[in-house]
């Protein structure tokens, strides 16, 4: 639980700082950051993984490259369930969606190497 709590908090950092630099990604406050990033982490769990297994031949022909799609629509249903964040277009989801993905897969490397590093011992 801590762990998840964790990843909660700098999925909402990265997210108030995307949208702060990023054109065409609004955000209200970094509370609404919070629950972007709850929401995102509930629609990964149980949305994303139904959509990959629908678009299985879709992302075998892109060789991955469809995952990018969904993760931007991933961002939009997002952007429609949270008040006070706003996405323009699919173009910005996807840029959003790279980018949020990159830097919280850097920042958790970063963060959790220690624990990793612990648990193969």
């Amino acid at each position: 639980m801590q762990k998840w709590l964790i990843k909660i908090l700098v999925c909402s950092v990265n997210v108030f700082v995307l949208a702060y630099i990023l054109p065409g990604v609004e955000i209200v406050s970094f509370f609404t950051a919070i629950v972007v990033a709850v929401v995102l982490s509930l629609l990964d769990a149980f949305v994303k993984p139904l959509l990959v297994l629908f678009t299985l031949p879709a992302t075998i022909l892109t060789l991955g490259l469809f995952l990018f799609v969904i993760n931007a629509g991933i961002i939009l249903l997002d952007a429609y369930f949270v008040h006070g964040f706003k996405v323009d277009s699919f173009w910005h989801a996807l840029l959003f969606g790279a980018l949020l993905s990159f830097f919280n897969s850097l920042v958790h490397r970063r963060a959790f190497r220690a624990e990793e590093e612990k648990e193969t011992r």
